[in-house]
């Protein structure tokens, strides 16, 4: 592939603005000087240390960690030690969520198709496929981790997060502020833009008729996550069923709201503090209070 179709850059409203997909999705750099070698540069950077993650940790390849890990028959894999940076990290989410946070749990996609139909699974189809869900049966011991047999991960719950965070670690030494890194809606700021002011965010509120009514976030340094039912879903009956299911049970959670932005110092960790407020159910705003971060729960 030509290096012109990898990624496009082009100048908007003062800004030079970087685009390429990733991770099944759009990922947008918003870069604040006037230099295009500067700008064109920290896009390369991003392109490639972006597609590097997908190449290693994405679910769907059959050449990485992932799929030796996936189809190793129960028997122990060594990994290396970013992989097990993620591996550490997943297992801290899924303490502190109580096994609510469980990167097994992608094996329920199996029986649950979230493209806005009301073809909703049944009782015991799910249930079939729990008995394979639970970080809890994995034996972790770094470097080794061993799966039992039927058993995946899937680290595409915190693999975009990670994107982001590591995209701003390697740019940070050329800009140390003036650049937005927004990776399908997962977004960091190292600093405000470069006359000072913050950079600022639209927020969609999935529930208002109007949809050009947007919320807003002014972020001079952080990061911006939001998790939520916007894009995947299903209605039975008039019940609407989010794509975020809550391993313990195999369903989404009853009165979860329909979306949640949560800003953070590091987008991993708004990423993490978004999901679990999803997974909170009804007590997603007391959640969000007691962890005091600016959020938004719609």
């Amino acid at each position: 592939m030509k290096e012109s179709e990898q990624f496009s850059l082009e100048r908007l409203n003062g800004l030079w603005v970087g685009r390429f997909s990733a991770m099944a999705g759009p990922c947008e750099l918003m870069i604040d000087t006037a230099e295009n070698e500067l700008a064109s540069h920290l896009l390369s950077i991003a392109v490639s240390e972006t597609r590097r993650i997908e190449q290693k940790f994405s679910r769907y390849r059959d050449d990485n960690i992932i799929a030796r890990i996936n189809n190793s028959l129960a028997q122990p894999v060594a990994v290396d030690e970013e992989t097990a940076l993620l591996l550490n990290y997943a297992d801290q989410c899924y303490q502190l969520s109580e096994g609510r946070f469980d990167i097994t749990s992608g094996v329920l996609r199996e029986v649950w198709r979230f493209d806005g139909s009301d073809q909703i699974p049944s009782i015991d189809r799910v249930n079939s496929v729990l008995a394979r869900v639970g970080w809890s049966q994995v034996e972790w011991s770094p470097p080794l981790l061993t799966l039992k047999s039927g058993m995946e991960i899937d680290l595409g719950g915190i693999g975009k997060e990670y994107a982001v965070d590591r995209t701003a670690l390697l740019i940070r030494p050329y800009m140390k502020s003036g650049v937005l890194i927004n990776y399908g809606g997962d977004l960091y700021a190292p600093g405000p833009r470069q006359d000072g002011s913050p950079w600022e965010i639209a927020i969609e509120d999935p529930q208002a008729s109007n949809k050009s009514q947007l919320a807003v976030v002014s972020l001079k340094s952080g990061a911006v996550a939001t998790s939520g039912d916007a894009r995947r879903y299903l209605i039975k009956d008039g019940v609407r069923y989010g794509h975020i299911l809550d391993p313990l049970t195999g369903w989404p959670v009853p009165g979860a709201p329909r979306s949640v932005t949560t800003v953070a110092s590091t987008c991993m960790e708004a990423g993490m503090l978004s999901t679990f407020a999803i997974l909170k159910g009804p007590e997603a705003k007391a959640f969000l209070k007691q962890q005091e971060v600016e959020f938004l729960c719609f």
